[in-house]
């Protein structure tokens, strides 16, 4: 039988933070007499916020992890919709609700982080046949504890300091986990397992639709040798703000360098995914930079394809920006076109 110290051992053991959360929730459905156990998210889409239930798993074996970034937005529930997730996220506290009676079904709700931004904010769903012992609490209670720390411990590492953006370190692990295609076997297969060893082979098969794309500051060098470099910084940091405003808040982003920064995201066609970018772009000419005036951005992004790697996809991506660039700058390019165009 596992025990709470193997489920310990267990989440320590990840590096990947969606499959720390899958860990978390099969250890309390393992561990504790309850009958189902659920992670959701606050996700963002245009401003609007719903609910990711990202890992739903049932005592009976039943229950589905969902790829972050294979999000279907327009079918998720609105946070009004769960009124007390919503305030067990506002109170930052565990709340328990009684669905039928004194002595009847419980659902009991925990915060995962408290101190996270909105959008990425979750909560710990539990529903038990009753109430919860404070033997069973404390269980979660130390589960939980070890995930915070955990979880703390690989923001820190994966995240840009300048910008909180994701580092390069962080792209490659990232890359082949988020496009794996649907994994072979039992779906009781411990997921992680699986994917830790498809990476070690580095084969892959790629679902259609994955995109990887590069944002590059323009004029960086000559506004970094007219202005000093705190300026640039500043202009830096509001790049990365408006790349996350503008994108979805499951997109992947990541800072590479002083000027380059990387999306890795799921869209159904490549007019959306220029979309996206034309709409960061757009974003970026229309602010006023108190630092150095007006400025501008290019980008290029690429279709991931059959046996990329993370260097071979951002090397499509960057002659994508730097075809943008050559032509004047400002500009949104995708590969596929400039390379029909070529041919």
């Amino acid at each position: 039988m596992t025990s709470l110290a193997d489920y310990l051992i267990q989440i320590t053991d990840h590096r990947d933070r969606d499959f720390l959360e899958y860990t978390l929730a099969k250890a309390v459905l393992a561990l504790l007499p309850v009958r189902r156990v659920l992670v959701a998210h606050v996700v963002r889409e245009v401003g609007v916020r719903r609910w990711f239930e990202m890992a739903s798993l049932d005592a009976g074996g039943g229950g589905k992890v969902a790829d972050p970034l294979r999000i279907d937005f327009s079918s998720m529930k609105p946070l009004e919709a769960a009124p007390d997730r919503l305030k067990c996220l506002l109170d930052r506290d565990k709340i328990e609700i009684a669905k039928a009676g004194a002595h009847g079904p419980r659902v009991t709700y925990i915060p995962l982080i408290s101190d996270l931004s909105p959008e990425m904010k979750g909560v710990l769903e539990i529903h038990s046949s009753n109430t919860l012992s404070v033997s069973d609490l404390q269980t979660i209670g130390q589960l939980h504890h070890v995930y915070c720390n955990m979880f703390k411990l690989l923001a820190y590492s994966d995240r840009d300091a300048l910008t909180g953006l994701l580092n390069r370190k962080s792209l490659d692990n990232a890359f082949y986990s988020a496009v794996l295609d649907e994994l072979d076997g039992d779906e009781s297969d411990d997921r992680a397992t699986v994917v830790q060893e498809q990476e070690q082979e580095r084969r892959h098969r790629v679902p259609p639709n994955y995109w990887i794309g590069m944002v590059a500051i323009d004029n960086f060098s000559a506004l970094n040798d007219l202005h000093g470099r705190l300026a640039m910084e500043e202009v830096t940091k509001l790049v990365a703000r408006i790349m996350g405003n503008t994108f979805r808040t499951h997109d992947r982003l990541y800072r590479l360098s002083g000027d380059q920064f990387v999306v890795l995201f799921h869209c159904p066609q490549e007019s959306l995914a220029l979309g996206a970018f034309e709409r960061m772009r757009g974003n970026v000419e229309k602010l006023k930079f108190s630092q150095v005036g007006d400025m501008t951005i290019s980008a290029g992004f690429t279709r991931i394809v059959m046996e990329d790697s993370p260097a071979t996809a951002l090397e499509r991506a960057e002659h994508s920006v730097d075809a943008a660039q050559k032509m004047g700058g400002n500009k949104v390019c995708s590969y596929w076109d400039l390379a029909c165009k070529i041919g």
